[in-house]
């Protein structure tokens, strides 16, 4: 179902995977108000309409196709659909997941296969899919929305923390392939933070309070902006979204097992609220499906959630970064050579 908007005429055509809600709702939104034709990928009608009306509002034009992204034939026709309608694309932006929170020996093998299926090999289909268009163009940016941690696991999230970390790993094998064929084709990954989403109501949780994301909580925005930034300076290999994120993976790097006994201490009550979980689980079918509800982009946490991340504006702009404090360093040698 095609739903068109104000058009700019010259916008590109992107492909937003989970666009039904959270970060992917959001991004097609940042998408549409440049005038960009979006496709919305997801499962959940409720959930895909209203995102449609959105990227409308904004500006955009919508194509709404649904599909399981776990299902590797249906992204590859997703992908044709949007080839027919539009004649290309420009962008494919690999963004939807669904996950556990529980310990990992409460997890059934079910479950697990399931947020493997939908959270790591949905973004492969998702990226097969977008290669058959873009390869014989030679044009084309793939961005894979991760997270912390895709560096980092932490407590309750094994399956998810697991996903993550085989698209990191997929992701860097892509890249290097890509390079070695001179290829104009791109792909790149946007590292997240904690983030103001519905997913914290509706992902299948065995923890005894409601499920939260670990502070600081970013909104969705905050990530859409850094998604739409990536797709348009794909030779980064990637970006990292708030403070949080680039702290988690500093300290990671620096003193692993040290973060494995802070995590350990701090993670599993700083991912809980007060309260039982009372959400409809998204893992086997959508919250936002026929007979369910549109949760839009925002969770629960408006409250405490910034819509500011000067990490972010940092790392877009290394360069000038780099440079002030190569100028700042100097400047405080040269005074300390006049003192002597």
């Amino acid at each position: 179902m095609r739903t068109t908007g104000t058009s700019h005429g010259h916008g590109r055509v992107v492909v937003v995977t989970g666009a039904s809600g959270g970060v992917g709702r959001a991004t097609a939104r940042a998408f549409a108000a440049r005038g960009d034709k979006v496709a919305l990928l997801a499962r959940g009608r409720k959930g895909l309409a209203a995102a449609a009306d959105d990227v409308r509002r904004a500006g955009g034009e919508a194509l709404v196709i649904g599909v399981d992204v776990s299902d590797a034939e249906a992204v590859e026709d997703a992908a044709q659909q949007v080839v027919d309608a539009y004649g290309r694309i420009d962008v494919w932006v690999n963004n939807a997941f669904t996950g556990v929170f529980a310990p990992f020996t409460e997890v059934d093998p079910d479950e697990f296969r399931r947020v493997t299926e939908v959270t790591y090999l949905g973004y492969v289909f998702g990226t097969r899919a977008a290669l058959r268009h873009m390869l014989p163009r030679d044009r084309g940016t793939i961005v894979q929305v991760g997270s912390a941690l895709a560096y980092r696991g932490i407590p309750l999230q094994s399956a998810y923390c697991g996903a993550k970390h085989a698209i990191q790993g997929f992701n860097e094998s892509l890249r290097c392939e890509l390079l070695h064929a001179r290829s104009g084709v791109r792909t790149t990954m946007v590292q997240l933070p904690g983030l103001n989403t519905p997913q914290f109501d509706w992902v299948l949780n065995r923890m005894p309070g409601r499920a939260r994301p670990v502070a600081p909580v970013y909104q969705p925005e905050v990530a859409a902006r850094a998604v739409v930034h990536a797709s348009a300076h794909a030779r980064r290999r990637e970006y990292w979204v708030g403070g949080s994120t680039a702290a988690t993976l500093i300290a990671n790097a620096i003193a692993p097992g040290l973060l494995d006994r802070y995590l350990a201490r701090t993670n599993v009550d700083a991912q809980q609220d007060e309260g039982r979980p009372d959400g409809p689980a998204n893992l086997w079918a959508p919250a936002d499906g026929l007979h369910g509800q549109d949760f839009g982009a925002h969770g629960r946490f408006d409250d405490e959630a910034t819509d500011d991340s000067p990490q972010q504006w940092a790392s877009r702009n290394r360069g000038w970064v780099g440079a002030a404090l190569t100028v700042g360093a100097g400047a405080l040698a040269a005074r300390r050579l006049v003192r002597r």
